[in-house]
């Protein structure tokens, strides 16, 4: 490989008789990746590298059977809509074609859930249904349309917090930091959990603990709540798919969902667009527009979520019963002017100015369209506001 020059942080560069421009860096040999695993995995290959905090240590490999099939699936739905890069749906946009595209993005979710809740139905001795996924993969937004698909099924979904079974301040376990790990398997009264989630199956009454973020302490008295034969419990949370989190359930009576945001249209043969970037995009607007919280500080915490992702939610995503693609085709054409806006804010002397230029690089490649008729209940609303849903 050939680096030949950069321009408008794009790089130039030759790979044998073959011109091409990238937006990442290239490395000029294959020597420089001293530690790596190429594992065959049909219709490809997989390319492990070590996690950031461990330079030469490659975690074990867990065969990813159901992401692949996800990717698969969602492969083959772009492939019918003849769709296969960020260009393609550039040129849909400047056809004033914008809407047709949203109403196809938007009806693909539906179907998707829609056939989700059909198949808890079908499975009559499922009671509690278990959500997870990364951050900003609109979690949230997928378990109040699930639970409006359950209802349409004759179903009354029912919402448990895991936020209430949190120890209190004094009994949450540290990290190797010395700071409190609140994203710790351990930080959950798991015990209480498991107790009350297997009364509640059997009809039992409960009284749910009120944990109070102010103060850091769990109260033991919260709501009263049981389960009436057509009530079927919905968790969501970081650990809803760990065996670990309520071990004496009975696997039968469960459904555990994976959602993320598993973007799949490429800037062209040779340069892909980041599933965690389109994540970290999300999570940028929605910091801004309902946490407060500016993009300085949402990069700054991104390292410190990766980790909790690689360490609590990844090697878990395997025991999913399903998986939803949370993305939109559109997606990045609709968050590009805010994420412009903000990105933009992030001054050359900050330590994140490298990566805010990276991120504004990937979205000019993407034409902006006009959001207002994106619907309110899609997952794109927890994002960027306007959602039906209370969220």
């Amino acid at each position: 490989i050939t680096y030949e020059s950069r321009k408008d942080n794009l790089y130039d560069c030759h790979i044998d008789n073959h011109e091409i421009i990238t937006i990442y860096p290239p490395l000029s040999r294959t020597g420089s990746l001293k530690y790596f695993e190429l594992i065959h995995f049909p219709p490809g290959f997989i390319l492990l590298f070590p996690n950031a905090n461990q330079a030469k240590t490659i975690s074990p490999f867990i065969p990813p059977e159901k992401l692949s099939s996800t990717f698969s699936e969602t492969q083959r739905w772009l492939e019918n809509l003849h769709l296969s890069n960020v260009q393609d749906v550039n040129s849909i946009i400047a056809a004033k074609g914008s809407q047709d595209l949203i109403c196809l993005a938007e009806a693909l979710h539906e179907k998707k859930i829609s056939s989700i809740a059909d198949r808890i139905f079908e499975q009559r001795n499922v009671r509690v249904i278990l959500i997870s996924g990364p951050s900003s993969s609109g979690k949230t937004t997928f378990a109040q349309r699930l639970s409006t698909q359950l209802r349409v099924n004759g179903l009354r979904p029912v919402a448990l917090s895991l936020d209430n079974y949190f120890l209190s301040r004094d009994e949450t376990p540290r990290d190797a930091s010395g700071q409190y790990d609140f994203e710790a398997l351990e930080a959950l009264d798991l015990p209480l959990l498991d107790a009350h989630l297997n009364a509640l199956i059997k009809g039992a009454e409960v009284e749910t603990p009120l944990f109070d973020f102010v103060s850091g302490r769990r109260f033991p008295t919260g709501k009263l709540m049981h389960m009436s034969s057509d009530e079927i419990l919905v968790i969501e949370g970081i650990h809803a798919l760990n065996p670990h989190l309520a071990p004496s359930l009975d696997r039968n009576q469960t459904f555990k969902i994976y959602v993320s945001a598993l973007f799949q249209l490429n800037i062209d043969a040779y340069t892909r667009v980041s599933t965690t970037q389109v994540r970290l995009i999300r999570r940028l607007v929605r910091d801004d527009k309902f946490r407060g919280i500016n993009p300085e500080r949402t990069l700054a915490q991104w390292e410190s979520v990766r980790r909790g992702e690689n360490s609590n939610i990844f090697p878990y995503q395997e025991e999913a019963n399903v998986m939803f693609n949370s993305s939109l085709l559109y997606e990045l054409n609709a968050l590009r002017p805010n994420a412009e806006h903000l990105l933009n804010s992030i001054i050359p002397e900050s330590p994140h100015y490298k990566t805010a230029v990276h991120l504004l690089t990937l979205l000019s490649f993407f034409d902006p369209l006009d959001i207002s008729t994106v619907p309110f209940n899609s997952i794109l609303r927890e994002f960027m506001g306007g959602s039906a849903y209370r969220l």
